[in-house]
């Protein structure tokens, strides 16, 4: 079994200096934490995996392809392989749980 802390796993990326921090990766999904301040830009370009993603905390807006949308604390966005997709309209620091299928690099 593989057990995680959040506080321990947001000290880690921190620590990092990166927005980012794969924690899991298995043959057929990795898990991150993704975090960005509010009024931060969000710089992710589409990725080759479907991805989910589950926000722990904050609230922002998301455009997936043409839909947009508001999330904040329990909002699940499923993103699939190739979309274009942004947070934006950061309002409250965000971080969010990703999921990536198959495991991202």
């Amino acid at each position: 079994m593989k057990a995680f802390r959040l506080d321990e796993l947001e000290a880690e990326r921190a620590a990092n200096d990166g927005a980012y921090l794969q924690f899991l990766k298995e043959r057929n999904m990795s898990v991150g934490l993704y975090a960005l301040d509010a009024g931060q830009t969000d710089p992710q370009q589409p990725h080759g995996q479907d991805e989910v993603y589950f926000v722990v905390s904050g609230r922002a807006s998301v455009t997936v392809g043409e839909e947009t949308t508001t999330v904040a604390n329990g909002s699940v966005v499923y993103v699939p392989a190739g979309v274009p997709h942004k947070f934006h309209h950061i309002t409250e620091p965000l971080k969010v749980m990703v999921v990536f299928s198959p495991p991202e690099g």
